[in-house]
C-alpha cells in the first residue's frame, strides 16, 4: 500500500519480475485500478508521518525545485505534483495510469497551478516527455518497501528521463529486520485450529448426511489454512518494546543507481542478540525507512527521513511485516541469533513477494538451539 499508482491501461504485456512476461491487462485490473478510488487515496493522505516527511522534504528543499522540472511518478491525487510547484517547479509532469488523473487534474486547476503541472494519463514506460527532468519524485513504497513491485516503475523513469546531474526524492532506502514478540501467533494458532474443528464436523456431516466421505481432502485443506493462517505474514503497527533484540539492515538502496535486478532478490545473514530478559521469540518484524538526501553533487540542504519503525505513537498506514513462529521459542538476554533472509517475486503475480527466514539461536553457555527454518508470502 502507498499513496498513488502509476501503471499502465493497455493489453500489451510487459517484461517485468526478471525477464518474465507480466500481462498488463491483467496487472492493471488486479492492482492499478485499486489505486482509482479516493477512499484509498484519502486512507494514505491521512498518514501524517508519510505526509509531513514528503512536505518537509520538498519545502525544506526549494532549491531543488525551483525553477526546475520535476517528474511525479504515479501522481495519484496529485498533492507531491503540488508541492512541486508550490516550491517554484518551472515545469512539473504528474504520471498517472488511473482515472485517478481526472481528480488530480481538478485539483491542479483548484489550486491554481495548471500553467505549471501537466497531469497524464498512461504509463509511465510508456508516455514521452517533451525534455529531461531535474527532479523525480515518487511515493513508490509497498509493505516491507518492495511488495507492489512499483520501484521499476521509478527506475524506469530514472533511465529514460532523469539528466544526468538529476537527484531522486526519495534518494536512499532501508530494509531492517528484527526479533519480536506478540499475541498475535497464538491468536493465529487458534484461529487455524478452529477453521480444522470447523473442517471435521463438516466432514462429518457430509459423511453422515450425504453418504460421500470427504477425508481424502483433510491434508490439503490443512496445508491451505496453515498458508492462510500460519504462512503469511501479518500488517501490524508494532510498540517498540515488542522489539526484543538488536534490527538490521536487511538491503540498503541507493535509488539514483540502483537497478531492477538489484531488487528482484533480498539476500540477507544478520546477527541479533537478545536484550529482553526471559521472553518469548514470537517471529520477526520486517519495516523500512526512506531518506531525503539529494545526491552527492547536489545534497539536501535538509535531510528527511521517513520511517516505518515501531513507534510509540506514531504508526504508518504501512505497519510492519510480522513473521510468526509456531511455536514461539524460550529466549533470554544476551542470547545471540544467526538470520538468514531472502525475498523474491512470487511466480504467479511479481507485485507479491516470497519470504524464506532461518535462523540459529545461541546460549550465553554455548548451547544451540535446534535451528528453524520457514516460508511465509507477503500479500
Amino acid at each position: 500500500m502507498r499513496g498513488s499508482a502509476d501503471g499502465v491501461a493497455s493489453d500489451r504485456s510487459a517484461m517485468s519480475n526478471g525477464g518474465v512476461a507480466v500481462d498488463k491487462g491483467v496487472d492493471f485490473a488486479n492492482y492499478f485500478c485499486t489505486y482509482a478510488f479516493l477512499y484509498h487515496q484519502k486512507e494514505m493522505l491521512s498518514d501524517r508521518v508519510r505526509m509531513d516527511a514528503y512536505y518537509n522534504a520538498v519545502f525544506g528543499n526549494k532549491h531543488h525545485f525551483t525553477g526546475k522540472t520535476v517528474l511525479d511518478v504515479g501522481t495519484g491525487s496529485g498533492i507531491l505534483a503540488i508541492w512541486a510547484g508550490q516550491a517554484g517547479a518551472r515545469k512539473v509532469y504528474a504520471v498517472e495510469a488511473t482515472k485517478m488523473s481526472e481528480h488530480a487534474r481538478e485539483l491542479v486547476k483548484a489550486n491554481n497551478l495548471e500553467d505549471v503541472i501537466e497531469v497524464i494519463e498512461g504509463s509511465i514506460e510508456d508516455v514521452t516527455l517533451p525534455e529531461k527532468v531535474d527532479v523525480i519524485i515518487s511515493e513508490w513504497m509497498g509493505y516491507f518497501l518492495l511488495r507492489e513491485s512499483m520501484f521499476d516503475s521509478v527506475i524506469c523513469a530514472r533511465d529514460r528521463w532523469l539528466k544526468p546531474t538529476g537527484v531522486m526524492y526519495p534518494s536512499h532506502a532501508r530494509m531492517w529486520l528484527a526479533p519480536i514478540r506478540t499475541g498475535l501467533g497464538d491468536q493465529k494458532m487458534r484461529d487455524y485450529e478452529g477453521s480444522m474443528d470447523d473442517w471435521f464436523g463438516f466432514m462429518d456431516e457430509t459423511k453422515t448426511y450425504y453418504g460421500v466421505d470427504m477425508s481424502v481432502l483433510t491434508k490439503p485443506f490443512s496445508e491451505e489454512q496453515k498458508k492462510y493462517y500460519l504462512q503469511t505474514s501479518l500488517w501490524n503497527n508494532l510498540h517498540p518494546n515488542q522489539v526484543v533484540g538488536t534490527a538490521a539492515v536487511i538491503k540498503e538502496i541507493d535509488c539514483l543507481t540502483v537497478t531492477v535486478i538489484d531488487i528482484l532478490n533480498v539476500r540477507a545473514s544478520i546477527s541479533s542478540s537478545i536484550t529482553t530478559e526471559e521472553t518469548r521469540l514470537c517471529g520477526f518484524a520486517g519495516w523500512f525507512d526512506v531518506h531525503f538526501r539529494g545526491s552527492k553533487e547536489n545534497p539536501a540542504q535538509h535531510e528527511i527521513e521517513l520511517t516505518t519503525a515501531p513507534s510509540e505513537d506514531h504508526g504508518t498506514h504501512w505497519g510492519q511485516q510480522v513473521f510468526l513462529l509456531h511455536p514461539p521459542i524460550e529466549i533470554s538476554e544476551g542470547d545471540d541469533m544467526i538470520v538468514n533472509f531472502s525475498m523474491n517475486r512470487t511466480k504467479e503475480n511479481h507485485r507479491l513477494m516470497e519470504v524464506e527466514l532461518s535462523c540459529e539461536i545461541r546460549k550465553p553457555s554455548g548451547k544451540l538451539l535446534p535451528p528453524f527454518k520457514n516460508k511465509y508470502s507477503i500479500e
